[in-house]
Formats: C-alpha cells, structure tokens, sequence
C-alpha cells in the first residue's frame, strides 16, 4: 500500500489524529510510507476522514 497527500491540503490534523505513526501534520500533512505496513487501516480511516480529500491510498 502505497500513501499520497495531493495538493490542497489544508493542515487541519485530522489525519495525524487517526494514524500519527504514518501521518504527520507541518505546513499540510506528510505520509511517511515506510510506516505503512501495520497500519492500513488506520491510513484507509485516516484517507476517508480527511475534509478534503486529498489523502489517496493505492493498495
């Protein structure tokens, strides 16, 4: 599984909430995908509660 936050992201954490292993919130959020494996669903909640939708996850 392989996790991308696209442009638009508008830094509000609710990703880092659902998953902080993998997701981190600074100017807008970053995916550390080494941090996957463990943890996909925890990504795949974190991708369907982000407000903008700009988290895309392919399996």
């Amino acid at each position: 599984m392989k996790v991308t936050v696209e442009e638009g992201c508008i830094a509000c954490g609710a990703c880092e909430s659902f998953c902080p292993d993998v997701f981190k919130v600074e100017d807008v959020a970053v995916a550390d995908n080494s941090k996957v494996a463990g943890n996909e669903d925890a990504v795949k909640e974190a991708a369907e509660g982000c407000p903008v939708s700009v988290i895309v996850v392919e399996e």
